[in-house]
């Protein structure tokens, strides 16, 4: 338990870029969060304040993906604040960290918030500084997990569409889930990230590459793209002036800054077989194959599924996803056979529609900015939620959040951006 005197700022780190919402009972502490999200250590994160408290988020989040970290004020006593709790786990996400503010003094009660996965209980009431460092210890404290989890692409086979995939899919992460995302376009002299993001940053991925003793993170902020709100892009240079040839471990540094400090990376791998793609497969969270239906796929596939399953038994398997499927008198193998050559159903099927893919490849747009209600939109949705863990919260019923407080319409809902 914290208490609940004001210390003072020395060591606090900065909060990486994380979404938080806070459940306020008072209107003192909305105002107290409200004034922390302005502090230079909370520059990163977006901030969301609203009333309601437990009951709120409970109401919310059958509705809405939960954030990376949630703060909830009670007033409430013992039995009250534990309810609220178990309502709320059975709609947030496993990932969600919770910050409970409450005004029992108790023991026991903090051991039973631990129990039941609450990160932090603060006795109210709290001031700024206490706020600030209550989020920032949740992924500076010695033994804190990182904050972000790749999702590594790759395509079984040269021309797939691996990389549209892959940007469709942080486009999807970032916009239907609210999730901070980064995509790392991992093909140095052929990558498209910047073309499919009609992007030309004059810095890029190679910059930390091959410049591996100036990444920090203040160095990777100033070569991120921006290509939309919560996502970002590190762009390929895509030239052929100098030869890549590198070491097993030459993108660690990167991927390193990359997971302190931005929720969602997604790796966009090249079609080749180096030591530094088979480290960045092996070592990321999720791993994506993108196939096409043909032989040579289904063989490539099944080398990568075996190797993969075989180098990280303790990890999720990889999964794939069969694109382009549907090609005019192509014979093609069916689905339910690739899944069977496999042992693994595929998590989507993507049809092949050359006009709506070509249009939004020339046009440097996502599938969703085209035809935000195509079928194909929703299918890349249906993934963003499949591989990073969340629960589909679009069939709830609409209208489940109540209207804000008068104090909360006049500190305009804060919502802050990176």
């Amino acid at each position: 338990m914290t208490p609940h005197a004001e210390a003072g700022d020395e060591q606090i780190a900065p909060v990486p870029r994380i979404s938080l919402q806070a459940f306020c009972e008072t209107a003192e502490l909305a105002s107290v969060i409200a004034d922390a999200a302005e502090d230079r250590r909370m520059d990163k994160a977006h901030v969301r304040v609203q009333m309601g408290g437990a009951p709120g988020a409970v109401e919310a989040y059958r509705s809405a993906p939960t954030p990376n970290v949630v703060i909830l004020e009670t007033t409430g006593r013992k039995g009250e604040i534990l309810g609220h709790l178990d309502e709320l786990a059975e709609v947030c996400d496993a990932t969600t960290k919770v910050i409970v503010v409450g005004q029992v003094n108790d023991i026991l009660l903090y051991r039973e918030l631990m129990a039941r996965g609450v990160s932090e209980y603060l006795i109210g009431p709290v001031g700024v500084i206490a706020i600030i460092r209550a989020v920032s210890s949740l992924y500076a404290a010695e033994g804190a997990k990182p904050v972000g989890r790749s999702i590594a692409i790759i395509g079984a086979k040269g021309g797939v569409g691996a990389s549209t995939i892959a940007h469709n899919l942080a486009w999807a992460i970032s916009r239907d889930i609210g999730t901070d995302t980064c995509i790392a376009d991992m093909d140095l002299a052929f990558g498209t990230g910047g073309l499919d993001f009609n992007q030309d940053p004059p810095q890029g991925i190679a910059d930390a590459i091959f410049s591996p003793d100036r990444v920090d993170t203040a160095f990777i902020d100033r070569l991120l793209s921006r290509c939309a709100d919560n996502l970002s892009l590190l762009a390929a240079p895509a030239t052929l002036d100098r030869v890549s040839d590198l070491g097993p471990e030459a993108f660690d540094p990167l991927l390193d800054i990359l997971k302190a400090t931005m929720p969602s990376i997604v790796l966009d791998l090249p079609h080749t077989w180096t030591g530094w793609t088979k480290r960045a497969l092996v070592t990321a969270d999720e791993i994506l194959i993108v196939a096409t239906p043909d032989l040579a796929n289904l063989r490539n596939a099944k080398n990568l599924m075996d190797l993969l399953r075989a180098s990280r038994p303790n990890d999720t398997p990889p999964r794939y996803v069969l694109n382009q499927i549907g090609v005019a008198k192509r014979p093609e193998i069916k689905p339910a056979d690739f899944a069977k050559a496999l042992e693994a159903e595929p998590i989507a099927v993507i049809p092949f529609e050359p006009q709506l893919f070509g249009t939004a490849a020339n046009n440097g747009q996502m599938i969703a900015e085209m035809e935000p209600g195509h079928r194909i939109a929703m299918q890349f949705t249906d993934l963003a939620l499949a591989v990073t863990g969340r629960h589909d919260t679009r069939k709830a019923k609409a209208g489940l959040l109540g209207p804000l407080s008068p104090l909360l319409e006049k500190l305009g809902q804060l919502r802050k951006k990176a």
